[in-house]
């Protein structure tokens, strides 16, 4: 790995400690550098507050230095006023000659602009070192702006012999089966932290009463959605209490509330699109789907996700409800004190 890589993953670790906080931005780390020396590094930590660039400038104690270092961002720096003024302006003004960048920023509003004026005012500029890292850190990002949907991602757990659930009717719901243990649920709450919405289906609304908050990990909560076509979700649910902001997907015309919105579709049209299209005018960069059985595998049959987690335990149900299949090798094998996670990728 040569210094440039060096540097560019330096950026990139200061990246992902902004995860969870700054969407629907995206995650950006930046380190100057002067004399094969780091004297400034900066990410952008929240939503609407200063950008990686900004942050890193600002904590070169000595200026003068800004004028023979080299700038690295692991995104192209804007070049519009959104939440903050444009970065590759603040570049400009404090005269830093060189720019090394990871990648093009693909939003519309950007792509090649910020490269563009930093060229125009005589700074040297080199893209793409570590482009394929740089994509990937920023990957519900890019799908967002490429394919004009959030980046999506399907979690489940099973047990050792394939099922989700033992099979449960409504109005005699039974208590649902506990298949993952703690550190997974743990695991799962900290995920939800890290994405702006979670769905589950009419079925899992009614037989479990989910809160699909973040309650054992720190964080913020995802914009909660469900599809209840007739309104059938009992209004002493956890859907309705108000706590955290909440979508429902219906055939029937409802006024909205304070932290409860319905959405009305045609169920005659394909679901899941219209879900998305709707999610994507929302600005909602990430969706986690966590269930049940009928609608993973909508998703899965429409082709519409990019990443699974699978959680398989060491229990043995014999009967119940199957568990979704996918026809991809896992990417990943991981152990969660005895659960086994698997990660795969469409």
């Amino acid at each position: 790995m040569n210094n440039q890589e060096t540097y560019m993953l330096n950026c990139l670790q200061l990246a992902i400690k902004g995860l969870g906080n700054v969407a629907p931005n995206p995650m950006v780390g930046c380190v100057i550098v002067y004399e094969d020396k780091i004297i400034g590094e900066g990410y952008h930590q929240q939503y609407g507050k200063a950008h990686a660039e900004v942050n890193a400038i600002n904590s070169v104690e000595n200026k003068k230095l800004l004028l023979e270092s080299t700038l690295y961002v692991n995104l192209e720096p804007c070049a519009h006023f959104g939440k903050t003024p444009p970065c590759a302006d603040f570049i400009i003004e404090n005269k830093i000659p060189n720019v090394v960048i990871g990648s093009i920023d693909f939003n519309s509003e950007v792509n090649g602009k910020g490269i563009e004026k930093l060229i125009n005012a005589g700074i040297n500029v080199k893209v793409g070192i570590l482009k394929d890292e740089c994509e990937k850190i920023n990957k519900r990002f890019f799908t967002f702006h490429k394919q004009k949907r959030p980046f999506i991602i399907l979690k489940w757990a099973q047990s050792c012999d394939g099922f989700i659930d033992f099979k449960r009717e409504e109005g005699n719901p039974g208590k649902a089966l506990q298949i993952s243990n703690q550190e997974s649920r743990m695991l799962l709450h900290k995920w939800r932290s890290e994405e702006q919405a979670i769905i589950v289906g009419t079925n899992t609304a009614l037989l479990d009463n989910p809160q699909l908050t973040v309650r054992d990990y720190k964080g913020e909560n995802p914009l909660r959605i469900t599809i209840d076509k007739w309104l059938r979700i009992p209004i002493q649910f956890h859907f309705f209490d108000k706590s955290t902001a909440t979508l429902i997907f219906t055939a029937i015309d409802k006024p909205s509330e304070i932290n409860l919105e319905y959405v009305k579709i045609d169920f005659e049209q394909p679901i899941i699109s219209q879900i998305l299209n709707e999610l994507y005018k929302r600005n909602i960069h990430s969706l986690i789907v966590e269930g049940g059985e009928q609608l993973l595998n909508s998703f899965i049959n429409s082709a519409a996700w990019d990443e699974a987690r699978v959680f398989i335990s060491d229990k043995n149900i014999e009967k119940g409800i199957k568990a979704p299949e996918l026809n991809s090798i896992p990417l990943t094998k991981e152990n969660i004190k005895g659960d086994k996670l698997l990660t795969f990728l469409r």
